[in-house]
């Protein structure tokens, strides 16, 4: 390749060509393809590559911990688990398509995060935005833009990405106006985007750490209008080495 096309592959951003020169021509030559068929064969390279760092791109944004992936969840070792239910609400991603949000309730080590990781990476992979936050994350980002006037900017932030995984939530008190924002954000998701939840507390336990009875009751009428809800409390403990990919 010559310098002056290679310096015209750069400034149009085709990486995947220009890396691949010599490997597509080398290809188009064994097989013998038509100048039509050459052109095809890279431009469908190019976006299996383009779509490919996307993708990984938007998992690193995602700010994922662990890799969790539903192949490798030990559905053997749960046989408490409705595993039917489980796979026909991600195989049919309705989750996403319909703007539904999904509740894992369960004590810790029973897989609840893994599953609930699962759904965000298939989201993920499917083109969607997402992210992954603890709810002490979350609470501690919402209260500290009080202080500098943020709130807006934080609450559209978390409102726009298409999953939202939103992990333990219960485990920590929260005051008056934290409650306030958290609900504004929940406010904003409602029917609009899929937040998917994970918590040790079952829904009647939840005025314990929001400390406050009626925005409790309005929030949990709304996760759980349009949701689907999976009891892990049954469940054994799992090491979380079983569920890594």
């Amino acid at each position: 390749m010559d310098k002056e096309l290679e310096e015209m592959l750069k400034y149009i951003r085709l990486r995947g060509l220009l890396n691949n020169w010599d490997r597509y021509l080398e290809t188009a030559r064994q097989e013998d393809f038509s100048n039509v068929k050459l052109l095809k064969y890279i431009i469908e390279e190019e976006y299996k590559i383009k779509k490919e760092n996307s993708m990984k791109l938007r998992l690193s944004r995602a700010q994922i911990p662990e890799k969790l992936v539903m192949e490798t969840f030990p559905f053997q070792k749960q046989p408490q688990l409705n595993k039917k239910k489980i796979m026909n609400v991600y195989d049919s991603f309705d989750y996403i398509l319909k703007k539904q949000n999904i509740t894992w309730i369960g004590a810790t080590g029973t897989g609840k995060t893994g599953l609930a990781t699962a759904f965000l990476i298939q989201a993920i992979d499917r083109g969607y935005n997402g992210r992954f936050i603890s709810f002490p994350e979350l609470i501690e980002l919402l209260y500290k833009s009080v202080a500098d006037h943020s709130e807006k900017e934080v609450i559209n932030r978390f409102a726009s990405y298409d999953c939202l995984l939103i992990d333990e939530l219960g485990y920590i008190e929260i005051e008056p106006i934290q409650v306030g924002l958290f609900f504004t954000l929940m406010h904003k998701r409602h029917k609009q985007k899929s937040t998917l939840f994970t918590t040790n507390l079952v829904f009647q336990q939840w005025t314990s750490f929001l400390k406050n009875e009626h925005l409790t009751a309005a929030l949990i009428d709304r996760l759980t209008e349009n949701s689907h809800v999976f009891n892990l409390n049954k469940c054994v403990s799992l090491r979380p080495k079983l569920i890594q990919n």
